[in-house]
Order: C-alpha cells, then sequence, then structure tokens
C-alpha cells in the first residue's frame, strides 16, 4: 500500500479509526498504514442531518469511522434508511445509485458508499430547490490527497 500525505488546516478535524483529532496548527500528515478515516468537509456533524439522504450519510459515516458497536448500529441504520429512500424515489439512477452504495457498505467499502450518497445529497438538493447548509465534496477534486491510498478518490 502507498502512502497518503494529507494537508490539514488549522482547526480542521480529522477522524481516525474512530478518534476525533482537532489540528492546532496548519499540518502535513502521512498515513503509512490502512486506517477507517475522515477529515474536514466530509465529516457531517449531527446538526446537519435534516433530509433523507444525509441520514444515510450519517448512517454509513458511522459504519465507517465509528467504534464497532456504532458500524453494525450504522449499517443496519443505512439499510433502512436506503430502503426508505429506495421506495420514494421515482428515479431509476437514484435507485441504482443507492443499490450500489449499499453494495459497497455491506462490502466494508463505506468509503465508496460515502461517495455515492454525496451524489443523491447533490440530487435531493436539485430536486428539493435547496440551497446545501453543508459542502459535501464529490471526491472528484479533494484537495488534501497527494497520493491515493486504498480509498479511491480522496
Amino acid at each position: 500500500m502507498s502512502n497518503l500525505v494529507l494537508e490539514l488546516r488549522q482547526g480542521e478535524v480529522m477522524i481516525v479509526n474512530g478518534a476525533p483529532i482537532r489540528f492546532r496548527t496548519r499540518s502535513r500528515i502521512e498515513l503509512t498504514a490502512k486506517a477507517r478515516f475522515l477529515f474536514g468537509k466530509q465529516i457531517m456533524p449531527p446538526d446537519q442531518v435534516d433530509s433523507p439522504a444525509r441520514r444515510i450519510y450519517f448512517a454509513l459515516q458511522s459504519a465507517y469511522i465509528g467504534n464497532e458497536t456504532e458500524r453494525e448500529g450504522g449499517l443496519e441504520s443505512a439499510r433502512h434508511f436506503i430502503a426508505d429512500f429506495h421506495a420514494a424515489t421515482t428515479s431509476d439512477l437514484v435507485r441504482m445509485i443507492l443499490d450500489q452504495a449499499l453494495l459497497a457498505a455491506e462490502s466494508d467499502d463505506c468509503y465508496q458508499a460515502l461517495k455515492l450518497i454525496r451524489r443523491i445529497i447533490q440530487h435531493e438538493d436539485a430536486v428539493l430547490g435547496k440551497i446545501p447548509n453543508v459542502s459535501i465534496p464529490t471526491g472528484n477534486n479533494d484537495r488534501h490527497a497527494e497520493r491515493q491510498p486504498s480509498h479511491p478518490g480522496l
């Protein structure tokens, strides 16, 4: 596995294997082992979970970076929220993306599932005419990664 170098701004938070880390200064770190992590705007705080797609994202976030108990509960919640969204949408493309996200999560590739749900959040915002109150990166131009880890798109 190649190492991943990340640049984080002062005050930014990174969660590694369930442990939140706040950076007091601008920092450049190198991850040299496989870890479950999210950082910066990839992390959705509970107060921003205000829509069905964001509930899915938050549940998958727990399934990805939570402790073992939180991961199990997060995946179960994600299954429930995905089923509800699947039943409510009229878009075949959205259903397909939801199916892919659930398959990825159940295969322990929650990072890929989160990337897919970011697309659903964008779709939901567009359909509802909502200006998002949180910026969820699409994964296409994240400023932090210099080298790719086992998570494509970082």
